[in-house]
């Protein structure tokens, strides 16, 4: 299981007041995830319906690089200074493990 790809779908919701901050800062966590080796991507997506409602996904190596992704001090600084004050929630998390297809 250590070695097996990790796809982690994340839902945020940002305070309708507060979006251009969100915008920002979710931009910021995107720019410095990308650079983490390993990142295989990590995307964000708006809600066609509700511009406060964001979707993340996220595909990593392994879940000991999502885990030290989740140690990053602009990923901590995210969720302990600036998620409280700017969304509606606390941010919904799910982990998936990446099916590969079977070998030819």
């Amino acid at each position: 299981m250590a070695n097996k790809k990790l796809t982690v779908v994340a839902i945020v919701k940002a305070k309708a007041d507060m979006l251009d901050i969100v915008r920002k800062e979710l931009d910021h966590l995107v720019v410095e995830t990308n650079k983490e080796p390993g990142c295989i991507n990590y995307d964000y997506h708006v809600n066609k319906e509700d511009e406060t409602l964001f979707l993340f996904y996220e595909n990593w190596r392994s879940r000991e690089d999502w885990d030290k992704h989740m140690q990053m001090p602009y990923l901590r600084r995210w969720f302990e200074e600036v998620s409280g004050d700017v969304l509606e929630k606390e941010p919904e998390l799910s982990l998936w493990e990446m099916v590969e297809p079977p070998a030819k």
